[in-house]
């Protein structure tokens, strides 16, 4: 890429930047909440769901005439992960203090930490005991405490369940998917279904972030030790033969169709809402998300969650996802940003997040309330989920790194390039630093 398309590029980013901040916020904050002249404002970039405006508008109201939270909308239908991310590094980069919030892939915390409010002194022992253990680990940077976490997710699995019911005990069928089934009774299920000749399994296998995620699935149910040294070795048995099993799911067994290769979540959601596709690998909020945006209920009637698949002798697993809050070292308000994190992850929010977003609460306390659970019956499976999940490798420069591999393993599950070499170029680039220009 030349200086020239680099500036160009720079210079259309900032444009935005400034367009969503002086022209997006005020606008949006103008239709949806009620201004308060007095009160101090306090600006949160996010993907504002309605969830996130109940949620907005309850602290509003708690703390009117004194503090106003002002959404900054960063939708996922507008921006991908990664422009996200782009917006906010620029944005802060520039130290500009209008923005006070933001939240951040957990996957993000090390890269911001340079730009964020150490939060040690905010948050006590006390504070933090609230919070599940495996969301806290993703928040700390240089030594410190540099985020708080918003919610949590998890890899997990949908399936049809209207399609069990040609078999002779379906009841016996779903208690098996319920309980994460092998690779081996997925096939088997597959053929006593006589769905051989058909798509049965998708997984999002784009040149993005997904894509890593299912590797890395793929990588653990493999091999448990792989990421515990917080390193990624692509040279390792596990790493070449969980990638050589993605590219066997389309060619070889034809249990997943090509066109994963150009999908996201949402295209495999798609694709499995108007297909006649056992399974689809995905994230909690899945069913929650698609009809708030108005997609015909009663193709969800039959849509089930369970555990993704494990191998033989091996227990099953999940990676973890999620989103943390972070406030801006350049804010000028950061006790009212801090007392609207505190809010942020109550047991009040945390169950409007839950019920209105299908946001998996870090607040432990949700779980232990019998009266939400009876009429939140999916929380208690999430929770179960949580607990035998692992983190992706906290790294500084991980978006460097997973950028390659998810450009690398793509290409080998189109077949442009073997399965060897895939991983071969990936680690080279990795080990010298290399950065792929997309």
């Amino acid at each position: 890429m030349s200086t020239l398309s680099k500036i160009l590029i720079s210079i259309s980013v900032a444009v935005v930047v400034i367009f969503i901040l002086f022209v997006v916020v005020p606008e949006y904050h103008h239709e949806f909440f009620t201004s308060e002249r007095s009160a101090q404002k306090v600006y949160f970039a996010d993907h504002i769901s309605p969830a996130h405006e109940a949620v907005i508008r309850r602290f509003n109201e708690l703390h009117q005439g004194k503090i106003e939270i002002v959404p900054v909308n960063l939708p996922f239908s507008k921006f991908s992960t990664n422009e996200r991310k782009e917006l906010l590094a620029r944005s802060l980069r520039s130290k500009s203090d209008r923005l006070d919030i933001f939240s951040v892939d957990y996957i993000w915390t090390q890269r911001f930490a340079k730009w964020s409010e150490p939060l040690d002194s905010y948050f006590s022992d006390q504070d933090k005991s609230v919070i599940l253990s495996p969301t806290l680990q993703s928040c700390t940077g240089n030594g410190s405490l540099v985020a708080m976490p918003l919610y949590i997710d998890i890899g997990m699995m949908y399936y049809r369940k209207d399609l069990l019911a040609s078999l002779p005990h379906p009841e016996k069928e779903e208690e098996i998917i319920q309980h994460s089934m092998t690779w081996n009774e997925m096939f088997a299920l597959r053929k006593r279904l006589g769905m051989e000749q058909q798509p049965f399994y998708l997984y999002q296998a784009n040149d993005y972030e997904g894509l890593v995620c299912n590797y890395f699935e793929m990588i653990a149910s493999l091999d448990s030790t792989f990421f515990t040294h917080n390193t990624i070795d692509l040279q390792k048995p596990a790493a070449k033969k969980a990638l050589q099993i993605l590219v066997d799911f389309v060619y070889k067994y034809k249990i997943s169709p090509p066109e994963v290769t150009a999908f996201d979540e949402n295209k495999s959601y798609d694709y499995l809402l108007n297909h006649n596709v056992m399974f689809v690998r995905g994230w909690p909020n899945f069913v929650e998300s698609y009809l708030k945006r108005g997609y015909d209920s009663s193709k969800f009637i039959n849509i089930r969650r369970a555990p993704l698949p494990h191998f033989e002798g091996e227990m099953p697993t999940s990676v973890y996802g999620g989103w943390n809050l972070m406030v801006s070292q350049f804010s000028t308000k950061k006790s009212a940003a801090i007392e609207f994190i505190r809010f942020l992850q109550t047991k009040e929010a945390q169950e409007i997040l839950f019920d209105l977003g299908g946001y998996i609460p870090v607040n432990r306390f949700v779980y232990e309330d019998t009266t939400f659970v009876r009429t939140h019956p999916y929380l208690l499976f999430y929770r179960k989920l949580v607990e035998r999940g692992f983190h992706r490798p906290f790294l500084e420069d991980y978006t460097r790194i997973s950028d390659i591999i998810a450009h690398f393993v793509h290409r080998a599950i189109k077949k442009e390039i073997s399965v060897e070499t895939a991983l071969q170029e990936a680690s080279t680039m990795i080990a010298n630093k290399q950065v792929l220009i997309k």
